[in-house]
């Protein structure tokens, strides 16, 4: 039977790892596939702002949720710190590529400048859709261990990293929302969850595949070629955007809940295969 709420044992483990460049790494740092170290790069692009706005929306609602759920906002809100100050560096060491990467990021901070004009629960739904969207591909990313197979080993380790504790706390937006909105009727909230999903879906992949793009044309990869082999990356080999569309329109069941899926063996598997379980450091 599918979970409806999480599990009661789950531990969310805030991990101060600092990952550093790698000497010699390649400008295409994915296995030397443009296509791929684009895609990526874009993703890496909106996480520093977007997971500042996912703490902001989050905490603002920890005291009005159960004890055990405001523990859970305040290690997601550690967990979310540290990808944002590690995916700073990434994004330095993009630059450090010569990628010129100043209108993805304008890009990031009109659409969050907006989404805070919001009501505030309005921005936790946009956190929690996006959420959603993270966790299905940071369960894709440790369930097939060939997509980074061939990345340098920092990079990787960084990913990953990154993978894990999208997965451990996937369900810490989606319960504050659901707390806050539980004397709303069950039928308006699954429909008003579902339209923000598919909003933000769109926008989303829209503005990453324009800013995948982008960064190829700096590599002097345009036109129908370069639409061409973004959209095979996505939709046929890997297939990454394929591959999560089925968890992607789990999304709009009406009993949906992140958990229906326990994919935590995945994370203690990928720690001992890449040594990221070792003791937290110092901050």
């Amino acid at each position: 039977m599918a979970r409806t709420a999480t599990p009661t044992d789950l531990v969310i483990t805030p991990r101060n790892r600092r990952f550093k460049g790698t000497p010699g790494r390649s400008r295409w740092w994915m296995g030397g596939d443009a296509i791929a170290t684009a895609w990526h790069n874009a993703l890496s692009i909106t996480f520093p702002a977007g997971e500042t706005f996912f703490i902001e929306s989050v905490r603002r609602f920890q005291k009005s949720v159960p004890e055990e759920l405001a523990f859970q906002i305040k290690d997601f809100a550690r967990q979310e710190a540290f990808h944002t100050r590690e995916h700073n560096a990434f994004n330095q060491r993009v630059m450090d590529d010569g990628y010129d990467v100043s209108d993805a990021l304008a890009t990031v901070e009109e659409s969050l400048a907006l989404a805070r004009e919001g009501h505030p629960v309005a921005q936790l739904s946009i956190t929690v859709s996006l959420e959603h969207f993270t966790a299905i591909f940071a369960h894709l990313a440790l369930k097939d261990v060939s997509l980074y197979a061939d990345t340098d080993r920092e990079s990787q380790r960084m990913w990953l990293w990154h993978a894990i504790e999208e997965v451990e706390h996937k369900s810490v937006a989606f319960d504050t929302y659901a707390h806050i909105m539980r004397d709303v009727k069950p039928l308006k909230r699954w429909g008003i969850r579902c339209a923000v999903f598919a909003r933000v879906s769109r926008d989303f992949v829209f503005k990453r595949w324009r800013e995948s793009l982008a960064l190829l044309a700096q590599d002097g990869i345009t036109g129908v070629s370069a639409r061409a082999r973004l959209a095979w990356y996505l939709w046929g080999r890997p297939g990454v955007l394929r591959r999560v569309l089925p968890a992607w329109l789990a999304y709009f069941q009406p009993g949906f809940h992140p958990w229906q899926i326990d994919d935590r063996h995945l994370i203690a598997e990928t720690e001992a295969r890449l040594d990221l379980a070792e003791p937290i450091a110092a901050e």
